[in-house]
């Protein structure tokens, strides 16, 4: 919300200062019509070197006007940044918690919990080959996991996928 402010800001000051260059211009015209301009005048001179403040002046209006369209449609810079920052903090929060669960953990469900978290989905089979485990003592370690309502498994043809629940 705060770069639509900036944004439609900054292009209200550059059609204001634009405003003010056409005014300026105009006197300027008028100036040089009064004056009769010949190459040589001193009051001509004068209107020339004027003339090109103005060209600088209509330079900082593209610009401002340019910048302000930037700001009030292009920029999402500021809510990528919150989105991230958010994410970065959820993602802390969920490997502390994750952490503190592993402590309450024996070392075989530590290393299934792990594994799992490191690829959720994993299918039985793989786990098995991953924490390096009997295919007895894996089953009992998930039996364990799942009535602590730490993981849940979800059938897969021949076999299970696991997931974490935290």
């Amino acid at each position: 919300m705060e770069n639509r402010k900036l944004g439609s800001l900054f292009i209200l000051m550059s059609i204001v200062f634009l405003l003010l260059i056409f005014y300026f211009n105009f006197n300027l015209q008028e100036q040089s019509n009064e004056a009769g301009c010949s190459p040589t005048s001193a009051e001509c001179i004068k209107v020339k070197n004027s003339i090109s403040i103005t060209n600088l002046a209509f330079g900082f209006f593209g610009f401002m006007f340019g910048l302000g369209f930037y700001i009030l449609f292009f920029n999402k810079t500021e809510k990528a940044i919150l989105k991230k920052l958010e994410d970065e903090k959820n993602n802390k929060i969920k490997d502390e918690k994750f952490n503190i669960i592993l402590k309450a953990l024996d070392s075989y469900e530590q290393k299934v919990m792990k594994e799992i978290k490191e690829q959720d989905g994993i299918t039985q089979n793989t786990l098995k080959i991953r924490a390096n485990m009997s295919k007895a003592k894996l089953s009992y370690v998930l039996q364990e996991l799942e009535k602590r309502n730490l993981i849940k498994r979800v059938k897969k043809g021949k076999t299970l996928e696991i997931f974490l629940k935290i």
